[in-house]
């Protein structure tokens, strides 16, 4: 039986650079079996299907206190209106304190879908109280294990689809890499990851410093690929140019910030790093390293725990994490070696097309919606 859903997330706007909210949007756009109403802004989304509904709630698309309080007051008014209410984003003792105790439901039932469990934060007792749905959905095997051992009986895993048309194998954008003072015909390494969070800026500031002054001919660029978030990130990335230009390397690397179409980016890249110390507060399975499999991109990963069940040696290559000398290793490595290169990303593309199509994650919710 067709369901009334709302999703209730932070604003749904462009650009598409954002995992939660990425999820949501290609998720909405994917579900037919059920009436799902989307969150969004005085901007309306495009391609979306004719069951789904956009409410205006939001003035803006940064997620503020402000903003915050806006979905808040939205789910307390509409307490009575929807079979499900599913939430998408992070729950924090604040958010579902909130939510409980203002905001809950007063009919209908309700799903979270837990991209990280932040259990490095949280005691068992605080997640028993976070988590306050009907169903719960988590991003990996190991994070629906650690709450059934918390006693939790309505657990489902669901890996985050991706839209495999859109994130496919693609030619490099010369129009993108020009903008970046590039050339198609350079080695293009980049790390989409973050400044400040997850631990490897410096690591990687370091490797290629010392790699650019001690091969000053290389057709090697790397790419920075970090989205400025806040003052910290604005700062650090300030601090990471400055290093460079102090070593007159400035040339053989490029910042490019938000870009609004990730699929060029990595299309137009020759290998993919994500070497980082750590992912708190990052979700379990972060999607660029997904989107960049799908795009069939080789890909280093550090060997966190958390990788294991999307990383082995026939789709990716693991490098122990806080190694840069491991780093340069691969990276030479995969620059020789065309043949690897290839086949390590049609595996990645072939892994992601098992597991993690979008139409596959839709009709998984779909399921669980209809169950409720």
């Amino acid at each position: 039986m067709s369901k009334k859903v709302l999703l209730a997330t932070r604003p749904l706007v462009p650009p598409w650079d954002e995992a939660s909210k990425n999820f949501a949007y290609f998720l909405g756009k994917q579900i037919r079996g059920h009436a799902l109403t989307l969150l969004t802004t005085r901007e309306l989304l495009q391609g979306l299907p004719e069951t789904v509904r956009q409410e205006k709630v939001f003035s803006s698309g940064h997620f503020t206190l402000k903003t915050k309080s806006k979905l808040f007051s939205y789910l307390r008014k509409v307490r009575e209106d929807f079979d499900i209410t599913h939430y998408l984003f992070t729950p924090t003792r604040q958010n579902t304190g909130i939510i409980r105790w203002f905001a809950k439901p007063t009919k209908g039932k309700t799903v979270q879908t837990i991209a990280t469990l932040r259990d490095d934060l949280y005691s068992p007792k605080t997640l028993r109280t976070i988590l306050f749905a009907d169903h719960l959905v988590t991003y990996t095997d190991t994070a629906k294990q650690k709450l059934e051992r918390l006693g939790f009986t309505n657990v489902t895993r669901i890996y985050p689809g991706i839209d495999l048309e859109r994130y496919s194998p693609g030619t490099k954008n010369e129009r993108l890499l020009c903008g970046l003072g590039l050339k198609p015909e350079h080695f293009i390494v980049i790390y989409p990851g973050e400044y400040v969070r997850l631990g490897a800026t410096d690591m990687l500031t370091d490797v290629f410093i010392d790699f650019f002054m001690q091969h000053p001919d290389t057709d090697l660029r790397f790419i920075f690929a970090c989205r400025v978030k806040n003052a910290s990130d604005a700062q650090k990335k300030a601090q990471v140019q400055k290093r460079f230009a102090d070593a007159n390397l400035l040339e053989y690397v490029a910042f490019s910030d938000t870009i609004t179409d990730m699929p060029a980016l990595y299309n137009s890249a020759d290998l993919v790093v994500f070497p980082v110390e750590n992912l708190r507060g990052k979700f379990d399975v972060p999607l660029i390293i997904i989107e960049a499999y799908a795009c069939g991109k080789p890909v280093v990963l550090s060997d966190l725990p958390q990788f294991r069940e999307f990383a082995n040696d026939d789709i990716c290559v693991t490098i122990p994490k806080d190694s840069g000398a491991k780093l340069i290793e691969k990276v030479a490595y995969l620059r020789d070696n065309k043949a690897e290169r290839l086949h390590l990303g049609e595996n990645a593309r072939r892994f992601t097309e098992e597991n993690f199509d979008l139409k596959n994650t839709a009709r998984q919710y779909e399921e669980i919606y209809a169950s409720l």
